[in-house]
């Protein structure tokens, strides 16, 4: 027996228990009939004439229904007689190649036989311009050379800053569309700054490049549409503070806080640019945002499989397992860290050989008066938190909560 394995030998497992939690729950049922309704409403898809390109930007955010998204949009250009395609703008994702990009999409759903145009994909940009401090400004080539450009994103929470706008459509603008080195310009002087900088720099985007529109989406706590809205592009500033708000009315959250240990089964690209959604873990990278639960020690144990080895948030974990360590393809981390100039997100943690030491570890350390009574949750990822496990620690919480239910009685963890 390893030393590492007499010292977690004595350390007691909290049993589990699995609870519901219940958040507000507006949805758009039927989403390619709320996508043909937001483009009729927006006055500016009317600019689209016969014969004309249109660019359709498309991220690797987890944006639910994407590919429906995009396929409805391309068949509303369609019927305007425009020619569209398909531009990946997700920055320095998939490891900052084009056929890398392109495949994040298909990962997504957004395969060209489903969306019914081609993917045009490559980490080509133009230059278009500069802010008063000399950041330089890009934009993805393909879109930039179309007769329109229209942007797909969920509007959110940031992961890393606070502001009017966060993650959304002129955050797509700016740093998606200006795939690796518009990112790598826009973060140049840190998070401190994006706050200001997106806005300002989409702008001149928007200016002197043919953006049309944005097709936005707000989604509630289950992950699926809230709203659906297009924005021409001059009403952006204006707008998308609004939805913004909204979404994080409807942000689920994990409601008993605070907690000794959290385990995280998976984390990935696919579930947040920070492997792990801070708004949801409260591991964030930076100071310029806060929020989330208020965890002593976070466990992760798994990589999803759709994250293609990219570890980017492990860093913000306090302990992992060997079996992530050998699943991590460092280039593709470390390319969104030197990007965003983030880098405690591609730091190890602590390394156990399997899940249940990982687990043990982190009780341990957690410095909770009672390890046998430590509060302890489980979820499966930061996407995926209506159904979540907690250590009888919790239950008389639980019981009182009135957004909480206990589905199951309580179980051994492993």
């Amino acid at each position: 027996m390893s030393i590492i394995d007499q010292l977690l030998e004595p350390i007691p497992l909290p049993e589990i228990m699995k609870v519901k939690q219940t958040f507000k729950n507006p949805e758009i049922k039927d989403v390619a009939a709320g996508v043909k309704q937001a483009l009729d409403r927006e006055d500016a898809f009317e600019k689209i004439d016969d014969g004309q390109s249109v660019a359709i930007a498309a991220g690797s955010r987890g944006v639910a229904d994407l590919n429906i998204l995009v396929r409805e949009t391309v068949r509303a250009v369609k019927a305007r007689g425009g020619k569209p395609f398909i531009v990946p703008a997700m920055g320095s994702h998939g490891g900052a190649t084009g056929q890398g990009q392109k495949e994040v999409l298909e990962d997504l759903g957004v395969k060209e036989e489903f969306v019914e145009a081609p993917i045009y994909s490559s980490m080509d940009v133009v230059p278009v311009g500069e802010l008063p401090n000399g950041l330089p400004i890009y934009t993805d080539k393909h879109a930039f050379e179309a007769d329109h450009v229209i942007v797909i994103n969920r509007i959110k929470p940031h992961t890393a800053f606070r502001g009017k706008v966060e993650s959304g459509l002129m955050k797509m603008v700016t740093i998606g569309l200006g795939k690796q080195k518009g990112a790598e310009a826009a973060h140049l002087y840190g998070f401190k700054h994006m706050a200001e900088h997106v806005p300002e720099m989409c702008k001149i985007v928007c200016r002197e490049a043919p953006i049309l529109l944005g097709l936005a989406t707000i989604e509630n706590a289950y992950d699926r549409p809230a709203k659906i809205e297009a924005i021409s592009a001059e009403k952006f500033e204006e707008e998308e503070p609004e939805l913004l708000k909204e979404a994080k009315d409807l942000l689920p959250q994990i409601l008993v806080n605070p907690i000794d240990v959290l385990i995280v089964d998976e984390i990935g690209k696919d579930i947040s640019g920070d492997g792990m959604d801070p708004n949801i873990s409260g591991t964030f990278a930076t100071p310029y945002a806060d929020g989330g639960v208020d965890a002593s020690k976070v466990v992760v144990l798994r990589l999803t499989e759709k994250t293609h080895g990219n570890a980017n948030g492990i860093g913000m974990a306090d302990i992992t397992t060997k079996y992530v360590f050998d699943q991590i393809e460092w280039n593709k981390g470390y390319a969104n860290a030197l990007t965003s100039t983030v880098i405690d997100v591609v730091k190890i943690p602590m390394v156990l050989d399997n899940e249940e030491l990982a687990v043990k570890a982190a009780i341990k350390t957690c410095n909770a008066p009672d390890m046998k009574k430590a509060r302890v949750v489980r979820i499966k990822n930061t996407l995926d938190i209506e159904e979540i496990y907690v250590s009888e620690a919790l239950a008389d919480e639980v019981k009182h909560h009135p957004q909480m239910d206990i589905v199951s009685d309580s179980n051994i963890m492993f």
